[in-house]
């Protein structure tokens, strides 16, 4: 799982906006084209096994490209290839809680107590403090996974207090909202997300159309648990359907679409944004600030907006960034044998050549 010094990633120039300096310098099928020559090469370099990316602009997929093998072996990775996303699950979980919220039916800020409390903390007055806002930006106290703490869910700290990267948290989020509303999550998923932004290849769970499409090996078993956190199957155009769905504040009250930009604990020091600067046009004024907002990684670069979220396993790698104000964004699903993220700074030497969102990433 990826670090928080990954996790602060996703920046951009003072300027103008590394989405827009992109824009105005080259044309996006141009972009597509440089990509055709390079990443078959850094397939073979970096030993990865296949690359998908979708290019989102003016709110809208402007093209797809796939490279490299599904799996060792074929076939080629194409538009049906299904990736296990790893952390770009949590945006997803997070988008049908906020929506659900939207509708009156969970509150952000109310205890989670009432309706549910994992057994492992029954008897920690702490439980009672766990929100959902708390939840998807990362303050829950948590350890990133149970498994840390001894296969127990364990406070690290005081619930509210700072933040910690948590897959538990979104975990504990999700099956509050089973209980609370008394539907299956895949079922709310499914009726609050994968219908309205048109996502008909992705689930939690297993399903008879992921056979002969998986871009890593079958797992073993039939898997029946699904995680909030992690493990989700996707195309890179589904999950391109569902960032331009977020750009668009589908289903969401403005109040919300607000909270979800705005940053509850700023990560960056000062000492990191004097160096994520000096390739700046103009670093004397150059202003860097991230954080977690509802799930999505919100980056401030002047009056610049940039939301992101990363993903990694062993052999997955997973980058999903936009400029929700230009309506611009990039996906990218690379899988391998102890996959790295060299192909994916590559691939962002290219969409987005500025050395200041590059220097905050990984």
């Amino acid at each position: 799982m990826r670090s928080l010094l990954w996790l602060c990633a996703g920046t951009t120039c003072v300027i103008s906006g590394l989405l827009q300096l992109r824009a105005q310098s080259t044309d996006s099928s141009e972009l597509r084209h440089r990509l055709d020559e390079k990443v078959p090469t850094w397939i073979r370099v970096f030993n990865a096994t296949g690359v998908s990316i979708a290019y989102i602009e003016h709110g809208k997929i402007a093209w797809t490209a796939y490279y490299g093998e599904q799996v060792p072996g074929g076939p080629a990775a194409n538009e049906k290839t299904l990736y296990d996303v790893a952390s770009l699950t949590k945006p997803i979980t997070a988008e049908v809680i906020v929506r659900l919220a939207s509708e009156g039916k969970l509150a952000l800020d109310g205890s989670m107590a009432p309706d549910w409390i994992d057994p492992d903390i029954k008897d920690n007055p702490w439980s009672k403090l766990l929100t959902l806002r708390m939840c998807l930006s990362h303050r829950t106290g948590f350890a990133n996974w149970r498994y840390q703490t001894k296969n127990v869910l364990t406070f690290q700290w005081e619930p509210g207090t700072k933040t910690g990267y948590s897959g538990e948290g979104f975990d504990y989020a999700a099956r509050f909202a089973e209980r609370k509303t008394g539907r299956a999550w895949e079922e709310l998923a499914q009726q609050y997300v994968f219908d309205p932004a048109g996502m008909r290849d992705t689930s939690y769970t297993p399903r008879a159309w992921w056979t002969g499409r998986q871009a890593k090996p079958v797992e073993v078993g039939n898997r029946t648990k699904w995680s909030g956190a992690a493990l989700l199957r996707t195309t890179v155009s589904d999950y391109a359907r569902f960032m331009i769905s977020v750009m668009n504040n589908d289903n969401v009250t403005r109040e919300i679409a607000r909270q979800r930009v705005t940053v509850l604990e700023n990560q960056i020091t000062p000492d990191q944004q004097t160096v994520f600067c000096e390739d700046s046009p103009d670093p004397s004024h150059c202003t860097v600030s991230a954080g977690f907002g509802l799930s999505w990684h919100v980056v401030r670069i002047g009056g610049d907006v940039i939301l992101d979220h990363t993903g990694k396993d062993a052999d997955v790698v997973t980058l999903a960034v936009f400029q929700p104000g230009r309506k611009t964004g990039i996906v990218v699903f690379t899988d391998g044998p102890d996959i790295g993220h060299q192909i994916i700074d590559k691939i962002l030497g290219i969409l987005y050549p500025n050395r200041v969102y590059r220097n905050t990433l990984w």
